[in-house]
């Protein structure tokens, strides 16, 4: 957590320091940083608390070791389809079966988009981000040469420090 915070008090310091040279190029790098830092770190956390009421609520399950998890990524070799010889098999059927298994869209998978994209933790930076962008097209003090590269530095240091501070 120290490491976390030192990281974002040395951005910031930093960013700071464009204060003595021009105000508009503080108020742009700092509005584009944080609203970046917060919007990554908030996604962040809302993901990490969907993922332990998952859990909680026994709807996930990791039964298989850590090294098979390794070996095999994506299950690929997990389960034969037939013991037959190829042309016993009856393609069409597989192909159905496996069809059938997808679940493109359910009530279930919405239910969880929406709890995760309406959480608290989202939302705020988002609305930070469009009235601090719309402040300073404003107050004609919106340079986005300044503003875009700042987005990038905030993503950055929020991925840094949401990957200290949550694991």
């Amino acid at each position: 957590m120290k490491k976390a915070i030192n990281i974002f008090l040395v951005v910031e310091i930093v960013i700071f320091t464009t204060y003595f040279y021009s105000q508009k190029l503080f108020l742009n790098i700092e509005v584009a940083f944080l609203s970046a830092f917060l919007i990554i770190l908030g996604s962040s956390f809302a993901y990490k608390k969907m993922i332990y009421m998952k859990i909680d609520s026994g709807e996930y399950e990791d039964g298989r070791d850590g090294l098979d998890a390794i070996d095999d990524l994506h299950e690929l070799y997990e389960k034969e389809i037939n013991n037959a010889p190829v042309e016993e098999l009856d393609l069409k059927q597989i192909v159905k079966e496996e069809k059938a298994k997808i679940k493109t869209l359910s009530l279930k998978n919405v239910k969880h988009g929406i709890r995760g994209s309406s959480s608290i933790m989202r939302l705020i930076p988002y609305i930070f981000l469009i009235l601090g962008f719309i402040s300073l097209k404003n107050n004609n003090m919106l340079d986005l040469i300044y503003y875009l590269p700042a987005l990038l530095i905030g993503i950055v240091t929020g991925s840094f420090v949401s990957r200290k501070v949550l694991t």
